[in-house]
């Protein structure tokens, strides 16, 4: 068995999850209309691989702190059907379906928030998911982050971790699927590494190292 991971936003889908629903929170009066140009800024500096992942979390979780998760679930759902599904890549879909024949486990790995890439990946048949940790307290979000982010080199430390839990299962390869030269650790660690819709830079990184480089369109 071989284990596949597939990153989410410009991979798996041809936008950005958290941005696109930072834009349904605010078309459906749950967040003021500043913060999308708030997040917009700090996926500028996410591009230069500038960003602190911890000031776009905070800023990011800014609308759900407070709220019941039994609330927020709800909108999630409806968001998904919405504004995921519609943009989810055909390839990227028959790449899971290809993987899931083959009888390897499929993980979505994301450096965005787990209440949003968990039933994500659920909608889309993945195996599970490792996303960055959003805490809950007495149900409900308290606006704050836990433990290792997925996201550079903390996507392997992550990976890393719950493969040691698998006690039941050997990989035998392991397969990463990514658009961000800011997952150039997670394709290192691969034995297949295939590059998605990559920019100049890591496009020219796939040449040198003898990575598959996917064009995938909507």
């Amino acid at each position: 068995m071989d284990l596949a991971l597939f990153d989410l936003d410009e991979t798996l889908i041809c936008e950005d999850s958290t941005g696109l629903w930072l834009r349904w929170m605010v078309s459906q009066g749950f967040a003021p209309e500043a913060l999308i140009e708030q997040e917009r800024a700090l996926m500028a500096q996410y591009y230069q691989g500038s960003l602190s992942m911890e000031e776009y979390m905070s800023t990011t979780l800014a609308p759900l702190t407070g709220l019941a998760t039994l609330t927020v679930s709800g909108w999630v759902r409806r968001f998904i059907q919405r504004d995921i599904l519609p943009r989810v890549y055909p390839s990227a879909r028959e790449r899971m379906a290809w993987h899931q024949q083959r009888g390897d486990t499929v993980m979505v790995i994301s450096a965005s928030g787990e209440h949003l890439v968990v039933p994500i990946a659920q909608q889309l048949g993945a195996h599970g998911a490792l996303a960055i940790g959003v805490e809950i307290v007495d149900d409900r979000y308290s606006g704050s982050t836990y433990g290792t982010m997925t996201y550079k080199e903390g996507k392997v430390t992550r990976l890393s971790d719950w493969k040691a839990l698998q006690t039941d299962q050997t990989f035998k390869h392991t397969w990463a699927y990514s658009d961000s030269m800011n997952d150039l650790p997670m394709l290192e660690h691969a034995d297949h590494a295939h590059v998605i819709n990559p920019d100049e830079l890591l496009h020219q990184e796939a040449l040198n190292r003898g990575w598959e480089v996917c064009r995938w369109v909507r």
